[in-house]
């Protein structure tokens, strides 16, 4: 029974003393003790001996590659033409030998079972009981189905990576790839079109309100609505200049006159200058606090680099907000230092008495102000205001921080120039020495516009300060 064996190319699990080995090469000599294999490979290396031995006893596993050259007698096993022996492929991390061998077209002949016409391979292993006594038993050749799927998957992978790197690359690669004739084989208004068609009729029409069928961004509003007025705001004496906001919106200028009956109506219904000046302080606290650095800046692990602002108020109201709005930054933890030349105005009293509180500095004399600073805020002059400010200017303009001006005159503070003015209720207008123009919400009710006749709707909107631009329209 076993010398129809002889001539097969055979892999072998063989268990020496130093782990497994596994084995391929031809069966020259089989007996119950020794399986002789010439042309041998061992873990996929070519084996130096000619012929290799190996005791039944420790032979763990025994599968059959090939039959094409074995004899139907093993008497002529010598005769047999020059046996094609196949290098094994390189095996791979966590798949056995098995698994590296190709699938074979042939299927293996059996001995003692009928032949069939399918593709099936089989495998022999050896008897366990029998490999104890030194014997092989090859009447214990079974057909195991897991290693079948693992063959069929294999050939899977073959064929997949045939496909995929079978076509050589030689020519295409002096091929230049025709970009126009690939791209006019697509009609992408076609494909558009029937895109479109698949959308429900209440979607398309959406699509269409707006001329040319523009798009909606996520923050605008789908339904149609009127056409936003843009001039909301109409005053009864508008003075020479206009303002637009970020939105669009058109913020006239009010003349020195109108200024004052609206600063009137807002005392005589109870919108007092202490409420006012609060607001101003608050709004000029959150444009500094952004110029600053914000949370950048003020932050408690960087308090080697925190900021100092220098405030140069007047004795009127316009001073007091300087005042007010040093000591809301002093609630940040700015360092803050207060210049002014004398306290006699009232408005200025109460207001630096509540800054003083704070423990920050107060200076009268400009040669005790620092040096270099972060940002100076200037609240000198009121509208109409004659004095001159020579001296703080010169020193002033000697530092490279940024000027914010609170309520300055329309025609600028005398001797300096500021990158940022605030402004309360409506714009006076302004010339460009008082830099870029910010407007406060001062909260007014309706009823304060209405008695001096100006038609008034909130510009503001989501925010407490919004910029100004000049209307060049």
């Amino acid at each position: 029974m076993s010398e129809q064996f002889l001539g097969c190319m055979v892999s072998i699990k063989y268990e020496e003393s130093m782990g497994c080995d596994t084995y391929q090469g031809q069966i020259v000599a089989l007996d119950s003790q020794f399986v002789t294999l010439e042309k041998a490979f061992c873990n996929g290396i070519p084996h130096p001996a000619r012929q290799v031995p190996l005791n039944a006893k420790h032979i763990l596993h025994i599968e059959i590659i090939s039959t094409e050259e074995a004899a139907s007698n093993s008497r002529d096993i010598q005769t047999q033409s020059k046996v094609a022996v196949k290098r094994p492929i390189a095996k791979r991390a966590g798949r056995s030998v098995s698994e590296c061998i190709p699938p074979m077209n042939q299927p293996i002949p059996i001995p003692g079972q009928p032949q069939s016409n399918s593709s099936k391979k089989d495998y022999c292993q050896p008897n366990t009981e029998s490999s104890s006594n030194g014997k092989i038993s090859m009447e214990q050749i079974g057909v195991k189905s897991s290693q079948q799927k693992r063959i069929s998957q294999r050939q899977k992978w073959l064929e997949r990576d045939e496909q995929a790197f079978g076509t050589p690359i030689d020519q295409s690669l002096k091929q230049d790839f025709d970009f126009e004739k690939n791209l006019a084989l697509f009609n992408k208004e076609a494909v558009w079109q029937e895109i479109n068609s698949l959308k429900p009729d209440i979607i398309r029409q959406s699509e269409n309100i707006r001329p040319g069928g523009a798009k909606y961004r996520h923050d605008e509003n789908v339904i149609e609505s009127e056409p936003t007025a843009f001039r909301q705001i109409v005053v009864p004496f508008a003075d020479i200049r206009e303002y637009v906001t970020d939105d669009g919106l058109v913020i006239p200028s009010i003349t020195l006159e109108l200024h004052r009956q609206l600063i009137g109506a807002a005392d005589r219904l109870g919108i007092s200058w202490e409420r006012r000046v609060e607001l101003l302080g608050r709004a000029g606290a959150e444009i500094i606090l952004q110029l600053l650095g914000g949370a950048h800046r003020l932050n408690p692990n960087n308090a080697h680099q925190w900021p100092t602002v220098v405030a140069l108020c007047g004795a009127h109201r316009s001073g007091a907000a300087g005042v007010n709005c040093a000591r809301q930054l002093s609630s940040h933890g700015v360092k803050t230092v207060v210049y002014i030349e004398n306290s006699e105005d009232v408005f200025l009293l109460q207001e630096l008495s509540l800054y003083k509180l704070t423990g920050n500095k107060v200076e009268s004399k400009v040669k005790n102000l620092p040096s270099v600073v972060d940002l100076i805020l200037v609240a000198l002059c009121e509208e109409n205001s004659s004095r001159t400010v020579t001296a703080v200017a010169k020193w002033a303009n000697s530092n490279r921080a940024p000027i914010l001006a609170i309520e300055p005159p329309s025609s600028g503070t005398p001797g300096i120039i500021s990158k940022f003015s605030l402004l309360g209720g409506l714009p006076l207008s302004h010339s460009t020495d008082n830099g870029r123009l910010y407007l406060c919400n001062l909260a007014l009710p309706a009823k304060v516009f209405s008695d001096v006749g100006i038609t008034y709707r909130s510009p503001f909107g989501p925010k407490f300060v919004i910029p100004l631009h000049s209307n060049s329209s």
